[in-house]
């Protein structure tokens, strides 16, 4: 096991099935959602016809649900729990933790702070609330790609020097290009499918006890 300087560390986490036990957005589509336009663009989306930027503007504009009700669905979501540990651990080492998400910030804030999770930078969507229902806005969206709404890519290299030593944690589509530009990724679902398929390096985990039991080892 190659053991690792913290001093140099910087570690990513994507959020929707990875910090979350579930896919935030996706689980509140069929309950909330006006009609089944949700449906076709989820379609378009994966057939990618239209990029998550699209995608989600759609969806989010489709959903009929008021902030009250956002907040008590929110509170049922469950984290991983061993994501609390991780924390705990990197902030005793002093490792800068970023999370980076193609969700929207008021919900991914909602879900953490009732965790007491509330010291890590989050870069994500915005989400506002007017009398129609929700307002969608995308700050970090690339305009020469279309693929995410939130370009991770960007706000990770804003975020590291060129001797840091840069670590993520994800499992989806929007992780695959920040991914790229790591030195360690932990990967599953179509992350891990991506990598793997690359033939490119990286560490598969089932669960965040496994993300965990390696940093316990690695950091000096």
């Amino acid at each position: 096991m190659k053991i690792i300087n913290p001093q140099k560390c910087i570690v990513f986490f994507d959020f929707d099935n990875t910090i979350s036990t579930c896919d935030v957005l996706d689980s509140m589509l069929p309950r909330f959602s006006k009609d089944e336009l949700w449906i076709k663009l989820e379609k378009e989306w994966e057939k990618g016809k239209i990029g998550s930027h699209v995608c989600l503007e759609g969806q989010i504009k489709g959903l009929s649900i008021t902030k009250v009700k956002l907040n008590k669905y929110l509170s049922s979501i469950k984290l991983d729990p061993y994501f609390e540990k991780i924390v705990k651990l990197l902030s005793a080492k002093q490792i800068k933790t970023i999370v980076l998400s193609d969700n929207f910030d008021y919900i991914l804030k909602r879900i953490l702070n009732r965790h007491s999770i509330k010291s890590l930078k989050i870069y994500s969507n915005k989400l506002s609330f007017n009398k129609n229902g929700l307002i969608p806005r995308f700050p970090f969206h690339n305009k020469n790609c279309q693929v995410c709404g939130h370009c991770k890519t960007k706000n990770l290299l804003a975020n590291v020097a060129q001797d840091s030593i840069i670590i993520y944690v994800g499992d989806g589509r929007s992780d695959i290009c920040p991914a790229q530009h790591a030195d360690i990724v932990f990967a599953k679902d179509s992350l891990l499918k991506h990598f793997q398929d690359k033939k490119l390096t990286c560490f598969a985990y089932n669960s965040l006890k496994d993300v965990y039991k390696y940093f316990r080892r690695s950091f000096i």
